[in-house]
């Protein structure tokens, strides 16, 4: 584990946003081409898939997401990020694994490793798949629509993992909709500019943005049934240059999910009429610009599919390690992997798509004693998230290969 360790680290002290993973994507391709994997790169952008034929059987896909966030670290570590990289509005920004892809890179490099290793004791065809842009631009669509199955064969079965601040040594996967469909905007808002001094001169799209995003918050507390599930977020909200003029514009980047289409269609055509008439209501120069961002579909898990996987995670980590995480509100790409591929009827092929913990379990086991995990315990996106390197890689490492031999002959 120790090489594992070391890659881990490295991964983290060097991530890359969205579609910029070049030095990621040479070391993963560097690592498969090592292991006898037949390597392709550069399918949606800088996604690297290798394959690795071994006889007649199943055809298994493990997936990973290899890009970073625009996140200051602050966790302390020796091997922090401290890379800056320039993002899609052309900003230089900071960059951070934030969100655990540096763990999933290297548990699936692991389980490549172990899987190469032990050809005698398989047959069928593994995928290892190294998929770029998970956190912006959607790069699951993206490889399929830039020929992913006409490049490598098509699965009988997707397989992936996602690390979360629970103990590590944990695994859990909840059939059915496991992850939540998102929906991203950003949204301009026009105004007016002027003197700070003169308001009356003036359309303060400040002023406007802030009825917006108060408007906003009771799309889910008014009009979304108690009983559904939906989240409706402005993470950011950009105006203005100095404290004494009044902009000409201000934007608004909003996040949307949902578990259901029906709830969908209902948050997205509240949040857009709120839009509209608050710019209304503040006699706003032009109607708003809306740009649409991410969009991915609720990440459904084959009940039968993910039966089967949990069992032989029973049968090899013992019933103790399992726990049904049920449906989370975070949201994945890695469905449009498996809705991308069809089996011999047409249909998706399965998707197995489970929790990782990632987290020290004393410290976890402290937090609830003292009912202090939402303070304590760093989440996914925070400038703190760290998974710890053990038992989180171990476990992952194991998780990937005992699912791949599951589905593989």
């Amino acid at each position: 584990m120790s090489d594992l360790v070391a890659l881990y680290r490295d991964l983290h002290s060097h991530p890359e946003l969205a579609f910029g993973e070049h030095r990621t994507a040479a070391i993963v391709t560097d690592r498969l081409t090592e292991l006898g994997f037949v390597v392709t790169t550069g399918i949606g952008r800088t996604g690297v898939v290798g394959v690795l034929a071994n006889g007649a059987g199943p055809t298994v896909l493990l997936r990973a997401d290899m890009d970073g966030l625009p996140v200051l670290e602050d966790t302390g570590l020796d091997w922090a990020s401290t890379d800056t990289a320039i993002d899609h509005t052309g900003a230089v920004v900071p960059v951070m694994h934030a969100c655990g892809h540096d763990i999933h890179m290297t548990c699936l490099i692991g389980a490549a490793e172990e899987l190469a290793g032990s050809r005698t004791e398989w047959s069928g065809t593994l995928i290892a798949l190294f998929q770029p842009a998970e956190e912006h631009g959607g790069g699951a669509q993206v490889m399929v629509e830039d020929g992913l199955y006409e490049k490598i064969p098509v699965p009988d079965v997707v397989l992936g993992q996602h690390v979360l601040p629970l103990p590590a040594g944990m695994l859990g996967a909840h059939p059915g909709a496991a992850l939540a469909a998102v929906d991203t905007m950003e949204v301009t808002l026009h105004g007016r500019g002027g003197h700070g001094s003169q308001p009356h001169t003036t359309i303060d799209p400040v002023v406007m943005a802030a009825a917006t995003v108060m408007r906003l918050q009771t799309v889910i507390s008014r009009e979304v049934s108690p009983q559904e599930t939906a989240v409706v977020t402005v993470g950011s909200l950009h105006a203005g240059t100095a404290n004494n003029i009044i902009a000409e514009e201000a934007t608004l980047g909003i996040s949307m999910r949902s578990f259901s289409e029906e709830v969908r269609a209902q948050v997205l055509t509240s949040v857009e009429r709120i839009i509209n008439a608050e710019s209304l209501a503040s006699a706003a120069s032009k109607p708003p610009t809306i740009e649409w961002g991410e969009r991915y579909p609720v990440t459904l898990n084959d009940p039968e599919a993910t039966e089967r996987t949990t069992a032989a995670f029973a049968a090899e980590f013992g019933e103790d390690s399992l726990f049904d995480p049920g449906a989370l509100s975070g949201s994945e790409d890695v469905g449009n992997l498996a809705t991308g591929a069809t089996d011999a009827k047409g249909s998706p092929v399965p998707l197995v798509y489970w929790i990782l913990g990632g987290s020290d379990p004393a410290a976890i086991a402290a937090a609830r004693a003292s009912g202090t995990v939402g303070t304590d315990i760093p989440t996914n996106h925070s400038p703190h998230f760290a998974p710890i390197a053990q038992p989180t890689i171990e476990t992952g490492v194991r998780a990937l290969v005992v699912a791949a031999r599951e589905w593989l002959d």
